[in-house]
């Protein structure tokens, strides 16, 4: 995880290795009758229905549209800020909203066109659970968000969303009077780093813990909004698809249990992680698309060789309807990803973010597909090529180069970073930290690195390799050697369209890019520095943070 952090939330981490249970059989059981004062069932105030949870919280859900329009929680009321209910994505309109209970459960079913999003209850806990059916692109829903009222809880994450006066990029990014820049999108952490966002006041706890993200997007790398705090509240989000450096499309379907938790100022149950949670109790509910456990199925590797152990390796399967992901054990690389839907994936290990392997699994209901021990090819993992210098090293990150940690929760003309421009020398033992994370054609574009060559070395034609893990406006290296040698204008490989680099996220696809630079363009002289000059072609973007740019995952010259 990029970026220092010293939230207690976000510092512990937990990886998804099991979907959340899931079943199709209709809600059964009677209509509970008006629940009486401190005792578990629900009343129609009129507006609202009011789901008292036997414990020590009462929240109201509208009958027109669904909002959560009240979390009253030992008797204080935590939602609402700028007058704003908590919803899927910015409120829905006039809905079909229901309620029912069966034994100590309750359900509200929402209705609205093609979604279908649903609240549950259950008899003595402090929870909401929720799940959200986006079955096509008709209706707009991409999150949900929990607006909690100002005062309650303070800003213990400093870059979180803050508004100010000065607006830098788009409506969304804002720089203070010090020169730091504050924005919804800077996350620091990817969706493998944390199962839960929230505050505490030390005696009370308010936290959306989140879904599995089976129908979310991006896969275990990616960053997406996860909460801000302004002077006018707080938002928690589960964000169910977001657009921004989106490597996949959008997936459909059910997405969920993902829950709102209060404690006593303490972290949520663990028993409501994704991959932890058992929601059998929900199998009767009707809920839209729910699959229960018996309906799903489990992939597992006796183990991975050939991995580099000085990184984690990953395992994450993929298809158009799901995601899954889950750590290798890194004794041997044994892997376990449960609660899969049925269907044929992609399954793809990951040395740090980088692709090393991939292969096909076919997943069953209620079976476990166990596959031998993966070898990773040598020559799948880049860093095993014979390099005379190198910066970096081939991890899909920009991890190690310059303002790298920064760029995950603040702009690149946050104050904090340090200069973008600045030549590099090779064995000069900070060739890595002094090379910019990122390159722009309207910022640092021709940066040179400086190094020497042996006359052997210098008598040789070599290939030099740029590997990058996403781009703006189709920025692509091009370079030119000792000024007398240029590259071709390399094709741009697919990346997202959208805003990468100054909005918190370095990941796309990684790309590599090679050049066959030939024997004279070095200098003959092994006491001079050859001179390679790297550039972003583009004829796309705007200027400056907005112009053409890339991410660095690592150069080499190789032998």
């Amino acid at each position: 995880m990029s970026g220092s952090d010293s939230h207690p939330v976000r510092r512990r981490t937990f990886v998804l290795s099991a979907a959340a249970a899931a079943g199709t059989a209709a809600l059964t059981g009677p209509l509970a009758p008006a629940a009486s004062a401190a005792s578990f069932g629900w009343s129609d105030d009129g507006s609202n229905y009011v789901v008292d949870t036997g414990a020590s919280l009462v929240f109201k859900v509208s009958k027109t549209n669904g909002d959560l329009t009240s979390l009253v929680y030992k008797g204080t009321e935590y939602q609402g800020y700028d007058g704003k209910n908590s919803h899927i994505e910015s409120g829905l309109g006039t809905s079909t909203v229901t309620i029912g209970q069966s034994g100590s459960t309750i359900l509200i079913s929402v209705t609205y066109g093609t979604l279908r999003h649903y609240y549950a209850a259950r008899s003595g806990e402090n929870n909401v659970y929720l799940w959200t059916n986006k079955a096509d692109s008709s209706v707009s829903a991409t999150r949900y968000i929990v607006r909690v009222k100002k005062g309650l809880f303070l800003n213990d994450e400093p870059d979180s969303y803050t508004y100010t006066s000065s607006t830098i990029e788009a409506s969304d990014v804002f720089a203070k009077s010090d020169g730091q820049t504050r924005s919804k999108h800077y996350s620091k952490v990817r969706a493998i780093d944390y199962d839960y966002v929230g505050w505490s006041t030390g005696s009370v706890g308010l936290w959306i813990v989140r879904s599995n993200h089976e129908k979310a997007s991006g896969g275990p790398f990616y960053r997406s909004l996860l909460r801000h705090q302004s002077a006018d509240g707080g938002g928690l989000y589960e964000i169910l698809y977001y657009g921004e450096n989106q490597t996949e499309a959008q997936r459909f379907g059910l997405q969920g249990p993902y829950v709102i938790a209060f404690t006593d100022g303490g972290a949520p149950s663990s028993s409501l992680y994704p991959g932890t949670l058992t929601t059998s109790w929900a199998d009767s509910l009707g809920i839209s698309g729910y699959v229960a456990a018996s309906g799903r199925g489990r992939v597992a590797g006796v183990g991975i060789s050939g991995r580099d152990t000085a990184y984690p390796y990953t395992v994450g399967l993929a298809n158009p309807a799901a995601q899954y992901w889950g750590s290798a054990r890194a004794s041997d690389g044994y892997f376990s990803l449960g609660g899969a839907l049925p269907g044929t994936y992609t399954l793809t290990v990951y040395k740090g973010e980088l692709a090393v392997y991939s292969t096909q699994v076919t997943v069953s209901a209620g079976g476990t597909t166990t596959l031998n021990t993966i070898a990773i090819p040598s020559s799948n993992d880049p860093s095993n090529a014979g390099a005379i210098w190198r910066i970096g090293d081939w991890n899909g990150t920009p991890g190690g180069f310059k303002n790298a940690d920064l760029m995950t929760y603040a702009h690149p003309s946050d104050v904090r970073a340090a200069a973008w421009t600045g030549n590099v020398v090779v064995g000069s033992g900070t060739e890595t930290s002094a090379f910019p994370c990122y390159l722009w054609k309207d910022v640092n574009s021709g940066i040179i690195v400086h190094f020497r060559l042996t006359a052997a070395q210098a008598a040789a034609a070599h290939t030099l390799r740029i590997g990058v893990t996403t781009a703006y406006a189709n920025g692509r290296p091009q370079i030119v050697v000792n000024d007398t040698w240029t590259s071709a204008v390399p094709s741009p490989p697919t990346q997202p369209s959208t805003r990468s680099l100054t909005v918190g996220s370095y990941r796309g696809n990684n790309y590599t890019f090679t050049y066959s630079v030939p024997a004279s363009a070095w200098l003959t002289d092994t006491s001079a520095y050859n001179q390679l000059k790297i550039y972003v072609a583009s004829g796309s973007g705007t200027t400056s943070f907005l112009s053409a740019g890339t991410s660095i995952d690592a150069i080499d010259l190789l032998a």
